[in-house]
């Protein structure tokens, strides 16, 4: 099936109003990968539409049993996946089937139907990149119990608005949260120590292309760093610019280290950028 976009709106609302079809199907194609923007593949309900565009669904193959999205690496312990930008990690209050913990469990259970997958670590929902699921209660609990330990590499790729200052740095802030979930440099007695590294790998007349690592792992942190810097990451609806018309964050993560006990080795993953990025940076 194939459409082409008359109309700037957003994927979901889209499909709803052109075709004959209950949202609840249009979610369970979307979930499922089934859906390309010019032949992109994308399982996001807010995917920004723009006139001209072409949109392919993929009608035969919504019950085929595969991940919308990479699969990294997998063994009978683990399965490391390239999440996408737009898609929780886990269920909140307010979103509790899509999730990338819920495509992930039915894809396994369609492999075995006593699969089991537990969330080990989280990327925020805007942010896409590597994420890491246990296949068993043990492996999970070793993981999550020493994860400051066994990780020793959370790299980042961001593209952030305008040129920063200083082409490489350490920005060490005390971030505390507000009820409404807004995180801020703080001074008070509870707040907690937030360490991003950055560096500027490319950089065209609008943009800076950024490689970070983190030190911590605070909500939020690379976010806070660079608006507190002056140059938030493009598409940062949340501490960005608030006219900024970008379709997705840009922010990315693209390698993690992590000592793997079931082998008792380091093992790294990394993945690639996403295409957006590319485009943007020309």
């Amino acid at each position: 099936m194939k459409l082409l976009v008359q109309n700037e709106a957003e994927l979901l609302d889209y499909l709803y109003e052109h075709l004959d079809m209950p949202r609840k199907r249009i979610k369970q194609y979307l979930t499922h990968g089934s859906i390309y923007v010019n032949n992109n593949r994308t399982s996001q309900y807010n995917y920004r539409l723009l006139p001209g565009m072409k949109i392919h669904i993929d009608t035969e193959g919504k019950n085929k049993k595969t991940l919308p999205f990479e699969i990294v690496f997998e063994d009978d312990h683990i399965i490391v996946v390239n999440k996408p930008s737009g898609l929780l990690t886990i269920a909140t209050a307010k979103e509790k089937e899509r999730t990338l913990y819920h495509i992930v469990r039915e894809y396994l259970v369609s492999k075995d139907r006593n699969a089991r997958v537990f969330i080990v670590h989280r990327l925020d929902k805007d942010t896409s990149g590597i994420v890491v699921l246990a296949k068993d209660e043990k492996t999970k609990n070793q993981l999550q119990e020493n994860w400051n330990e066994y990780v020793s590499l959370r790299e980042y790729v961001a593209i952030v608005h305008g040129h920063l200052k200083k082409k490489e740095d350490r920005v060490v802030q005390m971030l505390s949260e507000t009820k409404t979930n807004l995180v801020y440099v703080s001074k008070k007695d509870d707040a907690k120590e937030a360490i991003t590294n950055y560096k500027v790998t490319k950089e065209n007349d609008e943009y800076s292309m950024v490689s970070v690592h983190i030190e911590t792992g605070r909500k939020n942190q690379i976010r806070v760093a660079f608006q507190t810097l002056g140059n938030p990451i493009v598409g940062d609806k949340k501490y960005g610019e608030k006219k900024d018309s970008a379709t997705r964050l840009y922010l990315h993560a693209n390698r993690l280290k992590m000592y793997y006990p079931v082998i008792k080795k380091d093992i790294l993953f990394e993945v690639s950028n996403p295409s957006e990025f590319k485009k943007i940076m020309g």
